[in-house]
């Protein structure tokens, strides 16, 4: 059938030209840009999960770039630790100097103690001074906030980590089960019966004794007292108001590690019998760790001090030598640390939160033996009035607390911060691994199909132009 009103043909060619006219551009239009989806329409299923994904890469790539900002961090607060820790050295160093007064005269021990008061305002400057973009960070800006301490109970507290999340607060309630005890062996008479040598030791060192027939309890005490520094043990009457009740000998520390021996040396002719507390006769006795449970979990210190490290708590706490059990203190931690936002969602449990307490002179030390600021000019500890004992006491444990805080702080950075950015990395390789795979175009299968649609295209507009001239076929009838 030949019409002239209606050309089929011609009509069928173009709605093939136009369809790949459309498929030409579409191609064209991936090979210009690089993606397989430029517009919803593209491929509906596929935007919305490539919208989720780069979502996910934006959130994971902030989360590395937060996580090497939290690095700087702590190398910046860890290099100012570095600096403090060679300061207290040197402390040490002129406080064994001045120790020697033997060979020292006034005037040299008090140069030293013009160098110790230079050092430990230099610290007290470097915990004011030390910022990361105008965030102080060895002030107590970073050390978390807590309420309702009873001091005559928890003796020294540090709070490493603490998750409070959405809560207004976190509460921790310590519960006594067996309070630290101490090494202890009583010599239940007056007087020594028979003359003996005697070695008395503990985990600090060893001294032999030896004390002759009617040595009165009073003299014993008196001489253990005077060697307690080297020897570690200390004794007392077991009775204060009554020297004639005998004497206890006790470990100045606290705790399974710290022990008292007393044994009657083999070349003694007479005999020394202590027994422990029970009545039970032996030569050596050691303490007790306290026990507790905190927040529900059982821990064991060492000697007075409570070590808890849990998922949303990790601590340390000094407890008073009589906390045992039924007792029980509570407090609460209000606020304060530094959290870092290291995961890609904000959430707790991909944010870390961690505690860096003030390293002023005022707070590196311990109520029990003193604080640093204490050894300086005018201070109980200072050098020029002898106190080069205590002061050595004071400056080990500064060092041992700069040396903790430096660990910790290196453990944070080297386990947590630098394993999770190369967890995130591994994170976003894959999850942009797979974006691409969705939205990205394949050039070897879109120039394939740029010479496929190329050549529909033009054999479209020869086949249309032939269509075209079909019904001019109508004039050869007519003019027949």
């Amino acid at each position: 059938m030949v019409r002239i009103n209606t050309n089929i043909s011609a009509l069928t060619a173009q709605s093939h030209l136009a369809r790949s006219n459309r498929d030409l551009n579409a191609t064209l239009q991936r090979l210009s840009s690089g993606l397989r989806i430029t517009r919803g329409a593209d491929d509906p299923a596929g935007l919305i999960a490539s919208e989720t994904l780069r979502s996910e890469i934006a959130s994971i790539s902030e989360a590395i770039n937060n996580s090497e900002r939290a690095s700087n961090v702590i190398a910046t607060a860890e290099g100012a630790l570095a600096e403090v820790a060679a300061l207290l050295i040197n402390v040490k160093e002129l406080t064994v100097e001045a120790a020697n007064a033997g060979a020292l005269s006034s005037s040299e021990i008090e140069a030293n103690q013009l160098q110790v008061d230079s050092a430990i305002d230099s610290i007290t400057r470097i915990a004011n001074s030390t910022t990361f973009a105008g965030l102080h960070l060895l002030n107590g800006n970073m050390a978390y906030v807590t309420s309702g301490v009873n001091t005559s109970e928890v003796k020294a507290l540090n709070i490493f980590n603490a998750q409070i999340g959405t809560q207004p607060y976190l509460p921790v309630r310590v519960s006594g089960v067996l309070s630290a005890q101490r090494g202890e062996l009583q010599y239940q008479t007056s007087q020594v019966n028979q003359s003996v040598t005697i070695e008395i030791a503990s985990d600090k060192g060893v001294e032999v004794f030896s004390f002759v027939s009617g040595f009165r309890s009073e003299n014993l005490v008196s001489a253990i007292n005077t060697v307690t520094d080297s020897v570690g043990v200390s004794a007392s009457f077991i009775n204060g108001a009554n020297k004639a009740s005998g004497v206890i000998f006790r470990s100045v520390d606290y705790g399974t590690d710290s022990f008292v021996s007393i044994r009657t040396l083999p070349s003694s002719s007479g005999t020394f019998a202590v027994q422990d507390i029970d009545g039970a006769t032996k030569q050596r006795d050691a303490g007790r760790d306290v026990e507790v449970t905190i927040n529900g979990s059982h821990v064991v210190g060492m000697g007075k001090e409570v070590t808890l490290n849990t998922t949303g708590l990790d601590m340390k706490l000094a407890l008073d030598a009589t906390f045992g059990s039924g007792d029980s203190t509570t407090f609460s931690i209000t606020g304060g640390g530094a959290m870092f936002q290291l995961g890609p969602h904000i959430t707790s449990s991909e944010q870390i939160s961690i505690g860096i307490d003030s390293i002023a002179s005022s707070r590196l030390g311990s109520t029990e033996s003193g604080f640093l600021s204490e050894v300086a000019t005018g201070g109980a500890y200072s050098l020029v009035s002898g106190e080069t004992s205590s002061a050595s006491v004071i400056v080990e444990e500064a060092i041992k607390q700069i040396a903790v805080m430096r660990g910790r702080l290196g453990a944070f950075e080297r386990n947590t911060l630098d394993t999770n950015v190369n967890s995130l990395r591994t994170t976003l390789e894959n999850v942009t691994s797979s974006e691409s795979a969705i939205r990205d175009a394949d050039f070897a299968e879109e120039t394939a199909n740029l010479t496929r649609t190329q050549i529909l295209v033009n054999a479209g507009t020869s086949v249309l132009a032939m269509a075209n001239q079909t019904p001019q076929s109508v004039l050869a009838l007519l003019q027949g």
